[in-house]
């Protein structure tokens, strides 16, 4: 598939993540929407006369080449929905980007990831929690998902870098800059282990409305989403309720009853929309963490022949990791849905699998 063709079905005026997604799944191939004629194109879902024209008129291919161009020069990796090293949790998101721009050293499929979020007027407390949980975190070995804006973010990212733990900031813009600038030494020292992540191609500026798209990418890479201080309304409130539409974990730190920045995780907790946390131990108990560093992944030879050659393939899957998530098992082996949990539930039965908090299965 071309990534020309496929960066300009991103520049399309009115065509998001989701329609593009559509538009390729009805015609297969990039190039070959741009070839569609403009009455084929009424024919999908989703679009009308203008979306059409918009497709028909586009000739912004020399863009799409520059860009092609400035990313090989600078390092930066094109990462293509579909593609093995596309972050396959993103994948499972419904408005997913159809093209990521990355650079760094962090394995976005790493086997424990978590995003931390929240206000960007970080109280001391606020602070000293984000280098608390880093710490904690460290102890596993997740990679730390963050936004690269004041305030929470910061303090995350930083208590990574002084913990030598791996983190990943999902900007809001292109990668031929930083916002805000004062946190330019940071984001280089970030990608020394981790990395920095957009959908943006380069020339974006931080306009406002980027920042709730940035969000979305934010809680979908990661098991769960961690909000240490938020207001009663922002950015914080909208990932973690992004996270909670992905089906994913929402951990929220509890403050005391007066403290304006806690209002937020107060109202999730309340809601049922985030776990109470106090520590990153919290988060691994969650997660499942302790149970599958734990789990003996040791199935005998005999066991293993006396299951089908369908229960073989989840298991062979099983057995590479500490625990995968039952969306990836489904990527990963082609099986249906209803396949998959019959296969599961099985496994279960036999006392071979467990499925864990995160809505994932491990080996026992």
């Amino acid at each position: 598939m071309s990534t020309e063709y496929l960066l300009a079905l991103t520049r399309i005026p009115g065509v998001g993540a989701v329609l593009a997604r559509t538009l390729l799944s009805h015609f297969g191939a990039a190039e070959a929407i741009f070839n569609a004629s403009y009455k084929h194109l009424l024919h999908v879902d989703g679009i009308g006369p203008q979306l059409a024209r918009n497709i028909r008129q586009f000739d912004e291919f020399d863009t799409c080449v520059a860009e092609l161009a400035f990313a090989e020069a600078h390092g930066i990796q094109l990462l293509v929905l579909g593609d093995e090293k596309y972050p396959k949790r993103l994948s499972y998101c419904y408005d997913a980007p159809l093209v990521l721009f990355y650079k760094g050293q962090a394995n976005l499929n790493a086997q424990k990831i978590v995003s931390v979020v929240g206000t960007r007027n970080a109280t001391t407390h606020g602070k000293l929690l984000c280098d608390e949980l880093v710490k904690g975190l460290a102890e596993y070995g997740a990679l730390v998902v963050s936004g690269l804006a004041y305030g929470i973010d910061a303090a995350v990212h930083k208590a990574c870098v002084k913990y030598e733990l791996p983190t990943l900031g999902v900007l809001a813009h292109g990668l031929d800059r930083i916002y805000p600038n004062a946190h330019r030494k940071l984001a280089a020292e970030m990608l020394q282990h981790g990395g920095l992540l957009t959908e943006f191609p380069s020339q974006t500026i931080p306009d406002r409305e980027n920042f709730p798209k940035r969000n979305r990418i934010i809680a979908g890479l990661a098991d769960a989403t961690i909000v240490v201080e938020a207001n009663s309304k922002g950015g914080a409130l909208i990932t973690a309720d992004l996270a909670n539409s992905y089906d994913r974990e929402v951990c929220a730190f509890p403050g005391r009853a007066t403290d304006e920045y806690s209002r937020g995780c107060h109202d999730l907790i309340k809601t049922n929309r985030a776990h109470l946390i106090t520590q990153a131990a919290d988060v691994a108990s969650l997660l499942a963490w302790d149970i599958t560093s734990s789990c003996k992944k040791g199935l005998t030879q005999a066991n293993w022949l006396s299951r089908t050659p369908d229960e073989q393939v989840v298991l062979s899957h099983l057995a590479e990791f500490d625990g995968i998530a039952i969306d990836t098992l489904l990527l990963n082996t082609g099986f249906s849905q209803s396949k998959i949990a019959l296969l599961l539930l099985e496994l279960q039965v036999a006392g071979i699998v467990q499925i864990v908090p995160g809505n994932r299965c491990i080996l026992l």
